[in-house]
């Protein structure tokens, strides 16, 4: 990334109209609207993230988050839901970014990578050769019910900035993240954007206190 780029902000787990218009009053360059999920907070259903996306204003991305790991699942998830961008929670078969493609031609597709060791690397890698972006985060979709995201925790910021060298399309970090530790994040990993759940929320409810804190951090650090 350039270090004159200033990083752009993703708050997710948008769960109402007025959520989204508070989160792009801040300056949000994106929302995320989570469909089903097997485990983790902030799903919707679909008519709703439908209703949302239809308010976000021209040049601010809505994505859809989606469990999904077939194309014809999530083609027909966008088409319910009208977002402009995909994001894969899950590992996905590299066969099915075609079919993405083909079917949803103009709708960005974000490949999700939950950083567990060094193989999330490689994982990133072959990805990337796939997708318009990459998102890491913190979940872990080995467990029996999996982690797909929204886990409050940070991962090794060391293999993401590792990541992010070794990628050439832009990356999105996520997990953990707060106004107390986005700065360090940002030094470290120097991302296209920070995408942030847990950390602006207070009893799941968007927290306008700590949204506030949250984008004066990144501001700052872009000032910087």
């Amino acid at each position: 990334m350039n270090p004159t780029t200033k990083v752009r902000v993703k708050i997710c787990c948008i769960g109402s109209i007025e959520e989204a218009r508070l989160a792009v009053s801040y300056g949000a360059s994106a929302i995320g609207l989570v469909s089903a999920m097997p485990s983790g907070p902030g799903p919707i259903p679909e008519d709703l993230i439908a209703a949302v996306a239809a308010t976000v204003p021209p040049g601010i991305a809505a994505f859809l988050l989606t469990s999904r790991r077939d194309a014809a699942g999530i083609v027909a998830q966008q088409r319910r839901t009208k977002t402009n961008t995909i994001q894969i929670v899950d590992e996905f078969p590299r066969e099915e970014y075609g079919l993405l493609r083909n079917e949803l031609p103009g709708i960005k597709i974000v490949q999700v990578i939950h950083v567990l060791d060094e193989n999330s690397v490689l994982e990133a890698e072959h990805a990337s050769n796939h997708v318009d972006a990459i998102l890491l985060d913190s979940g872990n979709p080995k467990l029996a019910t999996k982690e797909l995201g929204g886990t409050g925790r940070v991962h090794d910021w060391s293999i993401s900035s590792t990541i992010r060298e070794r990628i050439g399309v832009p990356l999105y970090l996520a997990g953990g993240l707060t106004s107390e530790n986005v700065a360090r994040a940002i030094a470290m990993v120097r991302p296209f954007a920070v995408d942030v759940c847990s950390g602006v929320r207070t009893n799941g409810k968007l927290d306008e206190r700590k949204l506030s804190a949250f984008f004066a951090a990144v501001n700052r650090s872009n000032a910087n």
